[in-house]
Order: C-alpha cells, then structure tokens, then sequence
C-alpha cells in the first residue's frame, strides 16, 4: 500500500507530517484521510494535560485556543498530504486565520476529539479549511482555517 492511499495514521507516522512535539503535539490518530478533500482525526484528553493543573483547576477545561490548534494541525497533515510530500526542513506550515469560531460545548479530561476538516480552497500556498471538533458526537468547537506553507532561511 502505498503512502498516498494510506487512509490511517498511527503516532509515528504523523510525527513524520507534523514538527509539533511534547507538549504541543495535539493530534493523537487519524482515522481517515481522503487527499485534496478531507480528513478525521483523533485527540484523546487526559487529566495528564500539561494546561490542566492552571486552566480551572477544580473544573479543568481544555482551553479553547488549543482546540483550535488541534485543528489546525489536523489540517496540516491534510494539506500535505494532498501536496503528496511530507514537510522538508525549511518548510514552516503557519496558522494564519481563523473565522468563525465558535465554542459550543467544554472539553474535560477524559474526552475525546473527534476532528473533521475539510478543505475549501487553495491558491498561492493559502489553504482554506472548515473543521469541527465534536466529543460523544455533540459539536464542541467550529471554526473555518487559513494556513500558508511558507519556505524558511535554514
């Protein structure tokens, strides 16, 4: 099976899409991922979250803001997917956008992210995605993405 047709990916193969490590790596499996179209991921949420001891501790809450992030790194692994290449060393994938955003339901410790992106458009190294993120299939988080692959100075 060749990696283009590859619909799942474990930890060790996302970490080959994504430059994101402990503790900011938010993307835990995917499940399915179609190029050029869409992709479902997996982050799982435990009390072991470096954020939790400081974000309510007594009703920890993950913060809103790495929801997002979560998405946006489900959203990378798709926009590179699609490109049919992994991320080279000088290539930066960055956030550049959020519209949309809306914060429906909390995530605790114990939940699991079920994330949904879509991509929209792409012109010029500008990817436009929608994603959800849903816990026991109720929406907690939605937002529409735009992302740039950028070239760095090495």
């Amino acid at each position: 099976m060749s990696e283009q047709t590859l619909t799942t990916m474990d930890i060790h193969q996302i970490l080959d899409y994504l430059p994101h490590r402990y503790p900011i790596l938010l993307v835990d499996r995917v499940l399915d991922v179609v190029p050029g179209e869409r992709i479902t991921a997996l982050k799982n949420v435990s009390i072991n979250e470096p954020f939790f001891p400081g974000h309510y501790p007594h009703h920890p809450v993950m913060p809103g803001v790495l929801i997002v992030e979560a998405m946006a790194q489900t959203a990378a692994i798709l926009a590179f997917k699609t490109m049919g290449n992994k991320p080279s060393a000088n290539e930066v994938y960055y956030f550049v956008g959020i519209d949309n955003a809306r914060f429906k339901k909390p995530v605790s410790p114990g939940d699991q992210l079920k994330i949904d992106v879509t991509l929209n458009a792409t012109k010029r190294g500008i990817w436009k995605f929608s994603a959800v993120a849903k816990v026991d299939g109720e929406v907690a988080t939605e937002a529409d993405l735009i992302c740039a692959v950028r070239t760095t100075p090495q």
